[in-house]
């Protein structure tokens, strides 16, 4: 990680662990885990969080903040968002964040090196590294959660809500689909 990622993510760490800030997000997470429980069938659900939560104390390319809760013992399966640079922090439980290098990939986009894991923890006093994970554009990733409790993340991206792009392998399909958090259908890219 560069010194100026490190800086970023301090940034973010001081603005999500106040006590301002984690006051607006309990609601927030409340709601998501709610929404999880009313989902049998999902493996994570998630909800936007307006910037203004955060004050003015976000770096300038935060462009938009969300919850997400994954459930215990998901593996979401690998993802990427190519229009965004994603900062996540655990607010809750652990997880293993794997990522992919930027080694190449297929003709049908999968990755050409193996998976790096990255366990991620909610300890306040685990090393920054711990808790909080960097991921550029259009880095694959792939969420793991262990079987012992749901994984309560917060998350920061470099796009507005409404613009957050996740593309996924479709493995029956052999497809790359996309979709936008926020509408939720997916489209394939041809």
């Amino acid at each position: 990680m560069t010194a100026d990622e490190c800086s970023r993510l301090e940034a973010l760490d001081a603005v999500v662990r106040s006590d301002e800030a984690r006051a607006k997000i309990t609601p927030v997470v409340d709601r998501v885990c709610a929404a999880l429980a009313q989902k049998p069938e999902a493996v994570m659900t998630w909800e936007p969080i307006p910037l203004e939560t955060f004050g003015q104390k976000l770096p300038p390319e935060v462009r938009s903040g969300w919850v997400f809760v994954l459930r215990a013992g998901a593996d979401t399966g690998a993802e990427r968002h190519p229009n965004s640079h994603q900062r996540m922090m655990t607010l809750h439980g652990t997880g293993d964040m794997r990522v992919r290098a930027l080694h190449g990939e297929s003709s049908t986009g999968r990755a050409l090196s193996a998976w790096q894991s990255n366990v991620l923890v909610s300890e306040p006093s685990a090393p920054l590294e711990r808790r909080w994970i960097s991921i550029p554009p259009s880095v694959w990733h792939r969420p793991v959660v262990g079987k012992d409790a749901d994984w309560v993340v917060v998350s920061f991206h470099t796009v507005p809500v409404e613009e957050l792009i996740e593309e996924k392998l479709d493995e029956a399909e052999g497809e790359l689909r996309q979709k936008k958090y926020v509408e939720g259908e997916l489209k394939s890219k041809n």
